[in-house]
């Protein structure tokens, strides 16, 4: 809420440093307490990290309605491409009767971050065109493509679908047994496929275990194996899984979100909550040239087996409040349960923008919120 104060009576008759204390003690008597619904950061962009700019964040999407649709548990991001348009993916609802769904947003990013305006929601459709479902389905990932379709996946068994525009389910990717929840492969339960991107070229689709297969373990000090999947569009037979390369985590974080930046260059958010102390969410830089194609190991345990390589990025804890407040206990205030990561649109300068957005998963005690970040583009350079 903004109030306009008349003050020219004052003026005249009170010191100018007088004035603005009196000013200042009377405007917070009309504070509005609650979240800070956004907040822009002043004309020189606070660093959260070398070569990574603090742009603003946004609460407009938090506890908010459209069309008798409760907007929440957003876990997907993907960008339109123009217009300041983009897709996200809600995941498995508050209940289980809850329809999927995504929102057909407008984030408008030049300088600052704006303000996030919903402009449609879309239901999901299986091939009989009832409705998919919270007990059917948990969408985590979300992809353009460049037939102008949406790739989905989900982590209930897990699987991979591609839809039209409109919600149509169009056809399902195969997904190797491995990665199927256990007893059917190898996969924890709400622990598997959190993540999707789809190369600049269209070429390949990158996707991976938010937790490590049973199989695979965990290190001594709690960092995870996880498989990143890359499947090869092979028009016209449409994508099919070609690869694996072995990720390890942060101890106590699990993979949340991929964003290819190239063929074989990607960006990583890691995730993990601790209670009492909050979230840690991290983005790191990741090479896979040259890593080893893992798809035939029957363990990431086994002997003389190397992760790929990884650069933090930036750590959200590092990153300016920029006023923003929490319903919980965080390190800093700005953070919250984080599963989106997107790359937009170029900003001035050549600086590229990346969108962080949370998932409240319906609850009080968190928050949707947007975060704009501006990347140099040599912060972005990995790979081929």
């Amino acid at each position: 809420m903004t109030r306009n104060y008349r003050a020219r009576s004052l003026d005249a008759r009170l010191p100018a440093a007088l004035l603005v204390a009196i000013l200042a003690a009377y405007a917070s008597l009309f504070a509005v307490p609650g979240y800070a619904t956004a907040a822009q950061p002043g004309s020189e962009a606070p660093d959260c990290a070398a070569g990574v700019d603090f742009l603003g964040f946004s609460d407009a999407l938090n506890k908010r309605t459209y069309e008798g649709t409760s907007v929440g548990g957003l876990s997907a991001l993907a960008y339109g491409g123009r217009h300041g348009t983009y897709y996200s993916l809600v995941d498995n609802g508050p209940t289980a009767a809850s329809e999927a769904r995504f929102y057909t947003l407008r984030i408008p990013v030049k300088e600052h971050l704006g303000t996030p305006e919903i402009l449609d929601v879309t239901t999901l459709r299986n091939a009989d065109g009832r409705p998919l479902t919270a007990s059917d389905f948990d969408g985590e990932g979300l992809v353009l493509t460049r037939r102008g379709d949406l790739l989905a996946s989900s982590e209930t068994e897990p699987s991979i679908r591609r839809f039209d525009l409109d919600g149509n389910l169009l056809e399902e990717l195969p997904v190797p047994q491995k990665f199927e929840v256990a007893p059917g492969g190898e996969g924890q339960r709400n622990q598997t496929f959190e993540s999707l991107s789809l190369s600049p070229n269209g070429r390949s689709l990158f996707t991976a275990n938010e937790g490590f297969l049973l199989a695979d373990g965990e290190t001594a000090d709690g960092g995870d194996r996880i498989r990143i999947l890359r499947y090869e569009d092979r028009d016209p037979g449409g994508f099919r899984p070609v690869e694996e390369f072995f990720y390890l985590t942060e101890p106590g974080l699990g993979v949340v979100e991929i964003v290819a930046l190239s063929e074989d260059g990607l960006l990583v958010l890691e995730r993990g909550f601790r209670s009492g102390v909050g979230n840690t969410v991290r983005v790191f830089r990741v090479s896979l040239d040259g890593a080893e194609d893992v798809s035939d190991e029957p363990s990431l345990a086994a002997p003389g087996l190397e992760p790929v390589e990884k650069e933090l990025l930036v750590d959200v804890a590092n990153c300016p409040t920029g006023g923003a407040t929490t319903p919980g206990t965080q390190p800093n205030p700005l953070l919250d349960n984080y599963e989106s990561l997107a790359l937009g649109p170029r900003l001035p300068g050549g600086r590229r923008t990346l969108l962080l957005q949370s998932d409240d998963n319906f609850s009080a005690g968190q928050v949707t919120r947007v975060v704009a970040l501006g990347v140099e583009n040599g912060q972005l350079r990995t790979g081929r």
